[in-house]
């Protein structure tokens, strides 16, 4: 069974799972979503502990993994590199081997560019416990699946053809991680999707990660589109996701030195205009829906009246988040017999 061969795989980016993992996943996450609304108790990881590593600010996935292994009757150990031995130099071998001996699985978050991915995989080499990725600076498959969640309730099982734009949106926030936008695409393609991805030419996302996106896309009856105008990418769409994204994928490292932060700086205020309104939504579908990941930088990368609008889908993507979270939870963590 598909359940058997998911307890204790590592979750460190969607590539490694199969789509029958995945729609198992999913099946599971579906399940719990309507026993979580019922009421009804699911204590399936009863005495199960996870031990979350956060090297930055997290709402959606902190919480999703903290109250989801509570809600399943385990325990959640919130580990912030400064109240640990990582503070004082300890390596990512050292940390992952101390914690297998006394829990049941891993969860970090690392999105420092051109080393955060490279952590979580050092981790999961060497723990002897299921790793998930709860975001790196290339892949947030925890987001990548509550969005299909999302996207399967709104649209139906079968996403094959469903049009869907991915676009970069100005923030004046600090730059974001590249992860979502790759998640997404990557993951999306595998579905059939056709999607559209517009940025502005400052803004690139990784050469290997799309070409990866187009070959999932070629062989599932999808297909991958880049454009450089968020007007065009809009016209039609039946789902659009306005994100903002760092230009990272412009350096071969990103050191975060003045240099680099100055080039981004100047190149975010190039593009100003490229938000997500009002009058943008009036471009697309009918019944077109928004998506973010969130936190949403409201006035600049959404409008309000888009965000708090009828075409918003923002709040059940976020609570997918605690669904998904306790699948993954449970079929990599659990016993025999769910």
């Amino acid at each position: 069974m598909v359940e058997e061969q998911l307890r204790g795989k590592n979750f460190i980016t969607c590539e490694d799972w199969t789509r029958e993992d995945l729609d198992t996943l999913l099946k599971m996450a579906k399940n719990l979503k309507k026993m979580f609304h019922a009421g009804i108790p699911h204590r399936f990881l009863q005495d199960k502990s996870i031990f979350n590593i956060f090297f930055e600010q997290s709402t959606r996935t902190r919480s999703s993994i903290s109250a989801g292994i509570t809600q399943l009757g385990g325990h959640a150990h919130d580990l912030a590199p400064e109240m640990i031995q990582l503070f004082h130099g300890e390596n990512a071998k050292d940390t992952a081997k101390v914690l297998s001996r006394m829990g049941h699985a891993i969860a970090c978050r690392n999105y420092f560019y051109g080393m955060g991915h490279a952590y979580l995989e050092d981790l999961s080499r060497y723990a002897s416990i299921p790793v998930f990725n709860l975001q790196s600076d290339l892949y947030h498959p925890m987001q990548g699946v509550a969005d299909l969640m999302t996207l399967q309730e709104t649209f139906g099982e079968s996403l094959r053809g469903l049009k869907v734009t991915i676009s970069w949106a100005y923030s004046a926030t600090p730059p974001k991680p590249l992860s979502v936008p790759h998640t997404q695409i990557a993951l999306f393609a595998r579905y059939g999707m056709n999607l559209t991805v517009a940025a502005p030419e400052e803004f690139p996302l990784s050469a290997a990660v799309m070409r990866s996106a187009r070959d999932h896309a070629a062989e599932n009856e999808g297909s991958v589109t880049f454009v450089n105008n968020m007007d065009a990418a809009f016209e039609d769409a039946q789902v659009v996701i306005p994100k903002n994204w760092g230009g990272f994928a412009s350096f071969k490292i990103y050191k975060d030195n003045d240099e680099q932060r100055r080039v981004m700086a100047a190149n975010l205020a190039k593009h100003r205009d490229w938000r997500c309104t009002a009058q943008r939504m009036a471009l697309a579908a009918d019944d077109a829906r928004m998506m973010h990941s969130m936190p949403v930088d409201r006035g600049r990368e959404v409008d309000d009246d888009v965000v708090d609008g009828p075409a918003s889908l923002i709040y059940d993507e976020a609570e997918n988040r605690l669904h998904t979270a306790k699948a993954l939870m449970a079929l990599t963590m659990g016993t025999r017999g769910l």
